[in-house]
C-alpha cells in the first residue's frame, strides 16, 4: 500500500493530489518519486518519455514503486496524436479516419485495442477521445483529431471510444468541453474565442459530451476556449458557470474534472499558471495537467504552493480543494482495481484494417474507376508538401507514404517541400516536417511546385498534401505539379475539404503509419 511521507499536512498534500505534472528523460527522477511520496497521485507522460512499449512499462513500474495507486496519463489519441509510436508514427488510425469510416462497432474494437496497449505498459488514463465537432474546417489544432463534422457521428463515435477504451481498463478523458471545434485559432498560442448561440452550443457542441457521459467516461477535459453565450469574462477551464454549472449541473457529470496544459499560451499567457491553476480549481475543475512544456520540481512547487496559499487567504475554499482531491483519489482507486484486458490474439491488425476501410479513392474522369486504375510499377518520386506541425502532433513524430512506398517499391525517392524555401531537403525515403511559418503566398506555393517538378525528373510524381485547404501555398504548389504532370498521383492525408484532384485521388483521413502504408497498397496495387 501507498505510504505517504511524514510531515505532510493535508492541505499540501491535497494540493500536489490535484496536480498532473510531467517530467523530462525515461527514467522517473528523485524529486518526481519524493513528491509521490508526499501526495502527488498523477503523471503526465509525453513522448519525451517513452522510448519503447519494454522501457514505458519499466518506467510505470518504477513510479507505482513509490505510488501503487498512481494515475499513469498519457495524451494518445492513435492517429497524428501519438506518444506510445512518437518516433514511427502509431498503429492505429485517428478519429477522423474512423468516423470516415462510420462503423461504431470498429471504433470501439480499435479503441479498445489501443487501450489494451497502454495498460499492457502501465499506463490507466488517457487524455482521449476528442469529442470536438470540427465545425469550421479551418481549424488548426482539432482538424482529424475530430470524428467529423457531423454532430451525430461525433456523438456515436465518441461514446463507443469512451466504452472500447474503458473496456481495457484505462480511464477515458473525453475533451476539450465545451467543444474546440468551431475556431480557427490554437489554444496553445492564444485564446480562441466561440461567438455562437447558446443553443448552437446545447445542440452541436455538447451533444458529443452528453454522449461521453452516458457511456461513463471517467473523466473530461476543460478546453482553453472563451465562450461568451455561456461566460462573457472567462474561459471554460476558468468558468465556474461552465465547469460547475454547465458540466456538473446541467449535464449531470460527477467523474473527473481535468484541464487542458496550464502551460498553453491561452492561460499562462493571460492568467499566469499559478493564478490560472488557482481560478481552475474554483470554477470547479479537480486535476491541473501542466508539464507538456515546463516539466519541473520548480513547476510542481510554485502550483502546490499557490493552491495553499489561495486556501489560506480564503480565495479558494479548503472544501473545494479536498473534493478536488478526492475525485483524483477515487478515480486512482477505479484504474488500480479495473479489469486489464486479456494479451492480444487477434487485434494487432486492427488499426491497419481502420485505415485501408476509412480511404476515399477518386479517379480522374477518363482513368476509369478505382478497381480498374493501373498501379504503379516502377518506384516514384514522392513530392511532400508539408506544413508546419501544430503542437498537439508535433514534429517528431513521421508522417507520409514515402516510408511505406519503398517497402512496396524499391527505388522510392523522396523530397520535402516548404512555403518558406520551396525547395527539396534531400533525403531518403521518409517524409519530415518542415517549416513554413504559416505562409500562403502563391510564389511560394509555385517555387515548392517547380523544385519539385525539377527534383522529380522522369519519375512518376505522388504529390502528398496535409490539409490543402488550409494552405494557399500548397494549392499553389498542386496547380504547379498537376499542370506540367497530370498523371501526378495526390494523397491527403488531412481533412480533405479541398476537391479531389490528380490522375489518382486519395483521402486517407489522417497521418497515421497505417494511413500512409493504406494509401500505398493503394498506389502499389496491392
Amino acid at each position: 500500500m501507498t505510504t505517504l511521507a511524514s510531515g505532510t499536512d493535508t492541505l499540501t498534500r491535497d494540493a500536489l493530489t490535484v496536480l498532473q505534472p510531467g517530467f523530462t528523460g525515461t527514467t522517473a527522477p528523485d524529486w518526481l518519486l519524493r513528491r509521490l511520496g508526499e501526495g502527488l497521485a498523477s503523471v503526465g507522460l509525453f513522448g519525451r518519455n517513452i522510448a519503447s512499449s519494454g522501457q514505458l512499462a519499466a518506467l510505470t513500474a518504477q513510479l507505482r514503486a513509490e505510488r501503487d495507486d498512481v494515475l499513469v496519463a498519457i495524451d494518445e489519441e492513435g492517429g497524428d496524436v501519438t506518444r506510445l509510436e512518437v518516433r514511427t508514427g502509431s498503429s492505429f488510425p485517428g478519429n477522423h479516419a474512423l468516423g470516415a469510416v462510420d462503423d461504431v462497432e470498429l471504433t470501439r474494437e480499435v479503441a479498445h485495442e489501443l487501450g489494451r496497449r497502454l495498460a499492457a505498459c502501465g499506463v490507466n488514463l488517457n487524455w482521449a477521445p476528442s469529442a470536438d465537432v470540427n465545425s469550421d474546417p479551418r481549424n488548426p489544432v482539432i482538424g482529424v483529431r475530430s470524428f467529423g463534422a457531423d454532430t451525430d457521428l461525433a456523438a456515436r463515435h465518441t461514446a463507443a471510444y469512451v466504452t472500447g477504451l474503458q473496456s481495457a481498463g484505462v480511464a477515458a478523458c473525453t475533451k476539450h468541453f465545451p467543444g474546440h471545434g468551431d475556431t480557427a485559432v490554437d489554444s496553445h498560442h492564444a485564446l480562441p474565442r466561440i461567438d455562437v448561440p447558446e443553443d448552437v452550443l446545447s445542440d452541436r457542441e455538447l451533444a458529443p459530451f452528453r454522449a461521453a457521459i452516458a457511456a461513463g467516461s471517467r473523466a473530461v477535459m476543460s478546453a482553453h476556449i472563451l465562450v461568451p453565450a455561456l461566460d462573457p469574462d472567462r474561459p471554460a477551464t476558468l468558468s465556474r458557470r461552465i465547469l460547475t454549472g454547465l458540466l456538473r449541473g446541467d449535464l449531470g457529470y460527477d467523474g473527473l474534472i481535468v484541464t487542458d496544459g496550464m502551460e498553453m499560451r491561452a492561460i499562462a499567457g493571460t492568467y499566469g499558471i499559478e493564478r490560472g491553476s488557482v481560478l481552475a480549481v474554483a470554477a470547479g475543475a479537480d486535476a491541473i495537467c501542466v508539464g507538456g512544456g515546463l516539466s519541473d520540481d520548480a513547476t510542481v512547487r510554485r502550483l502546490r504552493d499557490a493552491l495553499v496559499a489561495a486556501v489560506r487567504t480564503g480565495e479558494l475554499p479548503e472544501e473545494r480543494l479536498a473534493e478536488a482531491a478526492h475525485r483524483v483519489r477515487a478515480l486512482a482507486r477505479w484504474a488500480s482495481t479495473a479489469n486489464r484486458a486479456p494479451e492480444d490474439t487477434h487485434g494487432s491488425e486492427i488499426g491497419l484494417h481502420a485505415a485501408r476501410r476509412a480511404l476515399t479513392v477518386t479517379v480522374a474522369p477518363g482513368l476509369g474507376t478505382p478497381q480498374t486504375f493501373e498501379p504503379l510499377t516502377e518506384p516514384p518520386y514522392v513530392a511532400a508538401l508539408t506544413p508546419v506541425a501544430n503542437i498537439a502532433v508535433g514534429d517528431e513524430t513521421p508522417w507520409g507514404i514515402a516510408a511505406e512506398l519503398v517497402h512496396l517499391l524499391p527505388g522510392t525517392v523522396t523530397g520535402t517541400f516548404s512555403a518558406e524555401d520551396g525547395k527539396a531537403e534531400d533525403g531518403k525515403a521518409q517524409d519530415g516536417a518542415a517549416q513554413d511559418g504559416n505562409a500562403s503566398d502563391a510564389g511560394a506555393g509555385e517555387s515548392a511546385g517547380r523544385a519539385a517538378l525539377q527534383a522529380a525528373g522522369p519519375r512518376r510524381i505522388v504529390a502528398v498534401v496535409r490539409d490543402e485547404h488550409r494552405h494557399p501555398w500548397m494549392a499553389s504548389a498542386l496547380d504547379i505539379l498537376l499542370a506540367a504532370r497530370p498523371d501526378t498521383i495526390v494523397v491527403e492525408m488531412g481533412v480533405p475539404q479541398a476537391a479531389p484532384r490528380g490522375a489518382l485521388h486519395i483521402a486517407t483521413h489522417g497521418a497515421a503509419r497505417v494511413c500512409g502504408r493504406a494509401a500505398a497498397e493503394v498506389i502499389a496495387g496491392l
